[in-house]
C-alpha cells in the first residue's frame, strides 16, 4: 500500500514538473513571437513532445501559458487562512497576497512583459477573468467566516464584494506595473490600490 502511494506521489511530480517545463517553453516563445503567432505545433517542437502528450498535459495553449500559476489560487487560500483571526477580512485579503505579490516580483522583467500580453490579448484577459471567478468561490467562504455571514447565502453580496474589489486592486496594480517604464516595487503599489479602496 505504502509503495503504491509512493509510486502516485512519483508520477504526480514527473508530471508536475513536466508541466512546469512546458509552460516555460510557452512563455519563452510567446513572449518571443507573441501570443497569436505561437501554434500548439511551435509548442510541441520546442518542447519535443507530440500534440497527443501535450493535450495530456494542458487542455488549451492558455492552459499552457497559465500552467505555473495554476495552483495560485489555492495558495491564496492557504494564506488566507493563516492569517490571525484578528485581521479584518480586506487586510487578512491584503496580506495573503503578499506571497503571490513577492511570485511575480521575483521574476521581474519576464513576469512584467507577460502581464502586459495578457493585459492586452483579448483572449488571454478573458482566461484571466475566468480565473478571478474560480478565485471568488474559492476564497469566499473564509472571507464571508472573517466577516460573520453565513457563506451559503448568496443574498449577502459582502464577502464577494471584499474579493472582487481586492482582485480589482491586484489587476490595477498589475496594469500599473506593466504600463511604466519606471521601477516600482509591486507592493507598494498594491497598499495603494489598496488603501484607495479601503479608504
Amino acid at each position: 500500500m505504502t509503495m503504491n502511494r509512493s509510486g502516485g506521489g512519483a508520477r504526480a511530480r514527473a508530471r508536475q514538473a513536466m508541466q512546469a517545463q512546458v509552460a516555460d517553453i510557452v512563455m519563452d516563445l510567446v513572449l518571443e513571437r507573441g501570443y497569436e503567432e505561437t501554434t500548439v505545433e511551435d509548442i510541441c517542437a520546442a518542447a519535443e513532445i507530440s500534440r497527443s502528450t501535450f493535450f495530456r498535459y494542458f487542455p488549451s495553449k492558455e492552459a499552457a501559458l497559465f500552467g505555473a500559476s495554476a495552483d495560485a489560487g489555492e495558495r491564496l487560500l492557504e494564506a488566507l487562512v493563516a492569517r490571525p483571526e484578528g485581521e479584518t477580512a480586506w487586510v487578512a485579503m491584503r496580506r495573503a497576497l503578499d506571497p503571490l505579490i513577492e511570485q511575480y516580483a521575483a521574476h521581474d522583467e519576464r513576469v512584467r512583459r507577460l502581464t502586459r500580453l495578457v493585459v492586452t490579448t483579448p483572449v488571454l484577459a478573458a482566461s484571466h477573468r475566468e480565473k478571478n471567478g474560480r478565485w471568488q468561490e474559492l476564497l469566499r467562504p473564509e472571507i464571508a467566516r472573517r466577516l460573520g455571514i453565513d457563506p451559503e447565502d448568496a443574498s449577502d453580496p459582502a464577502a464577494g464584494a471584499v474579493i472582487a474589489a481586492a482582485l480589482g486592486c491586484v489587476e490595477a496594480t498589475l496594469i500599473a506595473w506593466t504600463s511604466s517604464d519606471h521601477e516600482q516595487e509591486l507592493g507598494k503599489i498594491l497598499d495603494r490600490a489598496m488603501g484607495a479602496v479601503g479608504a
